[in-house]
């Protein structure tokens, strides 16, 4: 059913972060660290370079450059590395006696830490305006995904298609695997993106969830062995019920995902029970 719902397909892939300084936002962490390095390197030539032709007031200021790039595109744990690596350099190359640590001027001390004060208030201003940036970006790309999937199941005449759009759009904003169970009668019909399979007491589970209309939650009494939160979907008496189950990583769980959850099932109900109810007129 991937193709009823390609805009939805093609959030699965997307990440509101993909745009961050050459991609290195998602690199691992000695990658990111040997950039920061190397940044630092790249000003401490050009700080020596310039001190050595003329003689700048501030030229302790260009330390400050890559503790902001990190801050943008590498993270906290290399900015503060830059910090630290520009207060240092500054020191052994730019400062009386040259090539060692030692400071003879006290005015120095205060410039060291100066530059390194700065470069700590620059890295959380910066990291802070990046991060609220990243959020912004995925609340706007949740909004357009909900837009498009409300748009998307009212103009689908087919109670599996919806279920399979809902799975899909579930597994977009989450980024696990999701299972939706449905059930007509007694007959258990099941959705799923991702590699898990559901197994049997994920469909107890489903329906302790469906019986009590309450968020089961993975691992929690009465689904001790389930890997999947189950959302009950309250539709009408005498139509089909569904649950909806979320396999989040139990040592990184969203903060709040029953909000997005609850929207989408609004969502589904309605379109289950307008399916319940086109086709059980006379």
């Amino acid at each position: 059913m991937a193709d009823v719902n390609p805009r939805l397909q093609q959030d699965i892939t997307s990440s509101p972060g993909a745009d961050t300084l050459f991609g290195l936002a998602d690199a691992p962490a000695a990658v990111r660290y040997l950039a920061s390095l190397a940044m630092t390197a790249f000003a401490t030539v050009v700080a020596a370079g310039v001190d050595s032709q003329v003689a700048i007031p501030n030229i302790s200021l260009i330390f400050v450059v890559p503790v902001v790039i990190g801050a943008v595109g590498l993270g906290l744990g290399p900015t503060l590395f830059s910090a630290i690596l520009g207060a240092l350099a500054y020191n052994f190359f730019l400062t009386e006696p040259r090539y060692t640590l030692i400071v003879d001027d006290p005015a120095n001390v205060w410039a060291i830490g100066l530059l390194f004060v700065v470069g700590l208030i620059v890295s959380g201003v910066a990291f802070t305006s990046r991060r609220l940036a990243i959020e912004a970006a995925l609340l706007r790309r949740q909004a357009t995904m909900l837009q498009n999937y409300s748009r998307d199941v009212a103009g689908v005449d087919n109670a599996k298609a919806i279920v399979s759009i809902t799975c899909h759009m579930l597994a977009a904003l989450f980024q696990v695997p999701v299972v939706i169970l449905v059930l007509d009668g007694k007959v258990v019909s099941v959705e799923k993106v991702g590699n898990l399979e559901p197994q049997e007491a994920e469909i107890e589970a489903a329906q302790s969830s469906l019986a009590t209309g309450f968020v089961v939650r993975a691992g929690v009494y009465p689904a001790l062995t389930s890997r999947f939160d189950f959302w009950p979907v309250k539709t009408t008496a005498g139509g089909p019920r569904a649950a909806i189950g979320l396999a989040f990583d139990p040592d990184e769980p969203p903060a709040t995902p029953s909000t997005l959850v609850d929207i989408v099932a609004r969502f589904l109900t309605l379109a289950l029970d307008r399916q319940h109810f086109r086709h059980a007129r006379p």
